[in-house]
């Protein structure tokens, strides 16, 4: 019977799943939870890298015992302190006091930090190698992807590239650990998710690791989350390569905001423009229905975004007014926007949809914004419809 938590003759999976957490760092939904990713690498001496959230601690005591049996470990390589991987940290060290903790200068700041170690500790560079006999790790800085004390922790001998969080995903592991002995179509779509809410304001770090790691003989890539990639390296890297280049498909994401279906009129005239001109990619949120991950998601897969809300409160309709910040926060580059709102007697939203484009998204604008008061009328619903058309043209134009 095959070992499915044996990666190589001398690399085992020790992580666990998380099937209780609702929201990941208390903002992402979990619908097909998550796993925490340690390793332990075995040669003449061991290492364990990375660790897990501090509510598995006792699993994965329980499964690097059972690796190990009387053997010490020697080395936990932390690289990455966010404590949903170091977070078994302080009762490991209690089992094995005599492990000697690798990372960066940056990681000993928060070591102790977070749990006041600052003892029996091994700093790294970027480029060092260490020995443990029958193996070799060589240490990659990989700064801002997503903390400033990341890193990666390359196997040279096994080509076993263990990258943080760097091409993890969302979604807990069902049974099989490497993706070739699992359906991946979730993980695809959870990876851009997860990239593009947790990762996604850094494409140049992404950008310079990436440069880093080019040329090396990476035969499995073990995240912190999500499965062990080793069938589809190639598609994984090209996935993050174009992510972080902020490149994107034809299509539109339609976000509206509605309180008595109004703006939510406005909207389908919208799509249903575009599409008759000869868009097909085009999805349409309700941004107080869909949770915003998901429409952020959207926002890094296609080039054009319309968005619309109603005047609320002499200002702009909360929710709608939440995605444009948690948009600006991400740096988004080469897209294209398009505004309507509506309100009952005093118009602010087409302003404030502006004022956020302007200050901060710097999208380039398409078309001429619909300011509906009250509600959808014969002149309102043809501005609405060439809004589509415009998006539609627009994007069309970058075909060639």
């Amino acid at each position: 019977m095959k070992d499915l938590t044996k990666l190589t003759d001398r690399i085992f999976y020790v992580g666990v799943n998380d099937r209780t957490k609702h929201l990941f760092e208390g903002l992402w939904p979990l619908p097909l939870g998550v796993s925490y990713n340690a390793y332990l690498v075995c040669g003449e001496r061991t290492a364990l890298v990375d660790t897990v959230d501090a509510c598995f601690t006792g699993r994965l005591l329980a499964n690097v015992r059972e690796r190990l049996g009387d053997r010490p470990l020697d080395y936990l390589v932390i690289n990455h302190m966010e404590p949903d991987h170091s977070g078994a940290l302080s009762l490991l060290r209690q089992h094995y006091p005599d492990v000697k903790v690798i990372g960066n200068n940056k990681t000993f700041n928060m070591l102790k930090g977070f749990y006041g170690i600052d003892t029996n500790t091994m700093e790294i560079k970027s480029g060092d190698t260490l020995s443990l006999g029958r193996h070799t790790l060589k240490f990659v800085l990989t700064p801002m992807v997503h903390w400033p004390e990341t890193m990666m922790t390359l196997d040279i001998t096994a080509g076993a590239l263990f990258s943080g969080d760097a091409f993890g995903c969302f979604g807990a592991l069902n049974g099989g650990l490497t993706d070739d002995r699992i359906n991946c179509d979730a993980f695809w779509q959870e990876m851009v998710r997860y990239y593009s809410n947790i990762v996604g304001k850094y494409g140049i770090p992404v950008q310079n690791a990436l440069k880093k790691l080019k040329g090396s003989d990476i035969s499995y890539i073990c995240s912190t989350h999500g499965p062990v990639w080793h069938e589809h390296i190639d598609r994984v890297m090209n996935l993050y390569d174009r992510m972080s280049k902020y490149e994107t498909d034809e299509g539109i994401v339609l976000c509206f905001g509605t309180m008595y279906g109004n703006t939510e009129r406005a909207a389908e005239l919208i799509a249903s423009a575009a599409s008759e001109a000869g868009i097909k990619n085009i999805v349409v949120h309700n941004v107080s229905k869909t949770h915003h991950s998901y429409i952020i998601a959207d926002v890094f897969r296609y080039r054009g975004l319309i968005v619309g809300a109603p005047t609320y409160n002499t200002g702009l309709y909360h929710e709608m007014d939440v995605l444009l910040s948690e948009l600006a926060g991400r740096d988004i580059k080469n897209h294209y926007i398009g505004w309507f709102g509506s309100h009952g007697w005093a118009s602010r939203a087409v302003a404030k949809i502006g004022e956020w484009n302007e200050k901060h998204l710097h999208f380039e604008p398409v078309g001429t914004p619909v300011d509906i008061c009250q509600s959808v009328n014969a002149e309102t619903a043809a501005a609405c419809r060439q809004l589509g058309r415009d998006m539609a043209e627009r994007l069309m134009r970058d075909r060639a």
